[in-house]
């Protein structure tokens, strides 16, 4: 039994403020490796994955493109297929694009494009190209700590944001980069050590709390 939830869950640190508002500095987050073991990600799932800049680190961010899908992304605004998405998930206060814009670049398969929702400080496929699938850990299920946050609990949907999102015409001006795909013979990002969290040794409240979830933690970076 440990060993099974072991392999389908595992919890993580927020390092940083990429995925603001939704996610913040700091929390500790489960991610669930099981469900993409029968599915595919989609479109709006929060990801923790293997970092293609650097693989000794994790990031966490959004999926934005799915393989085969046409991405722009010009100023602020984000395109899928030729649909400007509505994104509830960004506040606009933290709207922003410090990369250079891009029309019609394709997601080649098994690949994914992810964003950060805070789109003005974040690392992602702007930044260095879409993620290579072997690289993704899992998604992002659930805020259990610190308590009286305002987003405790289960991650909400976002599929409503996508739901007019065509499938792709086939219309291509370029093809998102993918760089330092994971190894299949290499093993889990190296771990990162947990922050101090006041003197209060969170993974034995959480291992009494859910018996048999191994909570080694793992840094999230920005």
């Amino acid at each position: 039994m440990f060993l099974v939830i072991r392999l389908a869950v595992q919890n993580f640190n927020i390092d940083g403020h990429s995925m603001e508002p939704g996610l913040h500095n700091t929390e500790l987050i489960l991610v669930d490796k099981w469900s993409y073991l029968f599915r595919s990600p989609t479109r709006g799932d929060i990801v923790v994955f293997v970092a293609p800049p650097n693989p000794s680190q994790d990031y966490i961010k959004r999926v934005i493109g799915l393989p085969g899908d046409i991405v722009t992304i010009k100023g602020n605004a984000v395109y899928v297929n030729g649909v400007l998405l509505n994104e509830p998930y960004v506040d606009p206060h933290n709207q922003g694009n410090p990369y250079p814009s891009f029309s019609n670049r394709l997601v080649p398969p098994n690949t994914y494009l992810v964003l950060g929702d805070n789109r003005n400080g974040s690392s992602d496929s702007r930044d260095w190209g879409c993620v290579p699938r072997e690289n993704i850990v899992g998604r992002a299920a659930l805020v259990y700590w610190p308590l009286g946050q305002d987003n405790n609990g289960l991650l909400p949907g976002v599929s409503s944001v996508f739901a007019n999102v065509p499938a792709p015409t086939g219309k291509v001006g370029s093809v998102c980069q993918v760089i330092n795909a994971r190894p299949a013979t290499l093993g889990p990002a190296t771990p990162h050590p947990a922050s101090p969290n006041n003197g209060v040794d969170m993974n034995m409240l959480f291992a009494v709390l859910m018996p048999g979830v191994f909570v080694g933690v793992r840094r999230r970076r920005k």
